[in-house]
């Protein structure tokens, strides 16, 4: 290989010793800037300070030492371009032909809840950004390396070939300037929360809003999908370049077809749904989705207890489901839930003896998905909704519901069990889409009324759906995720067996609700929350 000048600049140091070392045995000559140079040279790796090679010293505590002509001319100098290298020789520049950067570390230290302003200004990177964009921009002969997790690919071509291919280094390129753009994007959206400079306090740390005034998202392409909602439409699926623990795009596939865009917003609802449930505390949980509601939800023993539960809400609906557990799947729920058509299977992890039985199923796609960690938060911070050409945004409905501000306010109050059941059957009634209607008893659901305009309607059809499955709704309990505007759905309730009733409360007729809920003599509980979900 001919000797080749790399210039290396790196804030984030893991792997760099390594990857410096190949780079050097290669025979190319190592370049370096201030705390790297250090670094490299108590390896005992020969390294050329940038201020040497610029003839310039780093200045203004290190924020100027690589915006030098000599820096960005050498990275892009076409070479195939006569004027671009005379130009370089009359003046005594060389080529750079390999630029290993990564940024000063910018996002973490705004993620610091006490980071002062001035460490979220001195943490912006000038330098490396501008020398980034620069081998970037030249790809077709400078390589640019940004992340760490690149040195092993990098270097095992180098020592391959002697050079990176044109393939590679258009793919670093692409790589770098994703690179800026979410390294732009982070200081746009801190920088542009801060409420009013008046609003920094004499510590130097701001008051920011949840809500920037410009924000920049950022996704990464899992992959392309067959169609959207309809065939006619196309679409892809994007994770955030972040995402949380146990979350969907967490998920492994172990088996079946690829995945749809109308499974992977059906599974998405579904393990939402039964993640809501602790596997210690409420016990095994499964969640059978149809077209992104609930058609069927119950707690058990074991998987095959909450499955069967879960299913007999509901059988008609769940034909062709998606189905989701907050634990392990045995070989036992196997058998019982491969005897029905199910598209998308969702679980924390399958026996063998369960795998095994769902390989006669080849189609079913069976998907491994952990729990977020304990304290972790299992969804991310941040829901959006295109509207036209703008963009609703809210923090995520993650309010968890605390027993102790439960308010009765009728005569007659719920047993032991009963609270058991409405707690229960409010964690369903969040996951419906309103307006929503959820009858429960015995940690299962009975019938589920959703999306309809009138709440009323939504009250009937989840008192025929109980009656089509056959189920009794007598001694029920009920879950409304909003407040009951008059007391013609209270009645249904009633009429069909309810005994208990859970929903917000705050409506201007709440009196008239709750008289004809003693008059009825059903047990009514406040929450003083809603759960709206369009």
């Amino acid at each position: 290989m001919n000797a080749m000048n790399v210039l290396i600049s790196v804030s984030d140091k893991t792997g760099i010793r390594e990857f410096a070392a190949g780079l050097h045995a290669l025979g190319m000559r190592l370049l370096s800037t201030g705390g790297t140079a250090k670094l490299l040279r108590d390896d005992g790796l020969p390294v050329t300070e940038i201020a040497e090679f610029t003839g310039f010293p780093e200045m203004l505590d290190g924020r100027v030492k690589t915006l030098h002509p000599k820096v960005h001319a050498g990275l892009l100098a076409r070479r195939d371009v006569p004027e671009h290298m005379t130009a370089l020789q009359a003046h005594g520049l060389e080529t750079i032909d390999l630029l290993v950067v990564n940024l000063y570390p910018f996002e973490a230290t705004v993620a610091r809840a006490d980071c002062p302003l001035e460490d979220a200004i001195e943490n912006i990177d000038i330098g490396g950004p501008a020398m980034v964009r620069s081998a970037a921009k030249n790809w077709k002969d400078v390589g640019v390396v940004t992340d760490p997790s690149q040195y092993t690919q990098v270097l095992e071509e180098l020592r391959a070939h002697k050079s990176l291919s044109p393939r590679s280094r258009f793919a670093l390129a692409v790589a770098a300037f994703q690179r800026i753009g979410q390294y732009d994007s982070a200081i746009s959206d801190y920088l542009s929360s801060i409420r009013s400079f008046d609003d920094i306090d004499e510590t130097g740390r701001v008051q920011r809003q949840a809500f920037p005034a410009q924000t920049c998202l950022q996704f990464v392409k899992l992959q392309d999908l067959r169609y959207g909602e309809n065939p006619h439409q196309i679409a892809a699926f994007y994770r955030d370049l972040h995402p949380a623990p146990g979350t969907i795009v967490t998920a492994r596939q172990l088996q079946g077809k690829e995945l749809s865009y109308n499974n992977i917003a059906d599974a998405d609802a579904a393990w939402e749904c039964v993640k809501s449930f602790d596997p210690v505390q409420d016990g095994v949980a499964c969640v059978i989705v149809k077209h992104a509601n609930p058609c069927g939800v119950a707690v058990g023993t074991a998987a095959v207890e909450a499955y069967d539960k879960a299913f007999r809400t509901d059988p008609t609906s769940a034909f062709g489901g998606i189905i989701a557990f907050n634990d392990v799947v045995d070989e036992c729920a196997a058998h019982l839930i491969s005897k029905q058509f199910v598209e998308v299977l969702l679980a924390t992890d399958y026996t063998p003896g369960a795998l095994e039985v769902f390989k006669n199923k080849a189609n079913v796609r069976i998907l491994q998905i952990a729990l977020p960690p304990q304290g972790c938060a299992s969804s991310q911070a941040i829901d959006c909704k295109r509207v036209g050409s703008g963009l609703l945004m809210q923090s995520a409905d993650d309010a968890q519901l605390d027993p102790a501000s439960l308010r009765t306010v009728t005569k007659r109050e719920a047993t032991p069990q009963q609270m058991r059941d409405l707690l229960f059957a409010w964690k369903v009634c969040k996951f419906v889409k309103s307006n929503a209607i959820v009858y429960c008893k015995d940690g299962m659901t009975l019938g589920i009324g959703a999306g309809q305009m009138s709440r009323l309607d939504s009250a009937r059809i989840a008192s025929t759906k109980a009656q089509a499955a056959q189920l009794s709704l007598q001694g029920s309990v009920v879950a409304s995720d909003a407040f009951f505007p008059f007391r013609d759905g209270l009645d249904v309730l009633a009429d069909a067996g309810a005994a208990c009733v859970i929903q917000p409360g705050g409506s201007m007729r709440d009196q008239e609700v709750i008289t004809a809920a003693d008059e009825r003599n059903v047990a009514m509980v406040f929450t003083g929350v809603r759960h709206f979900r369009h």
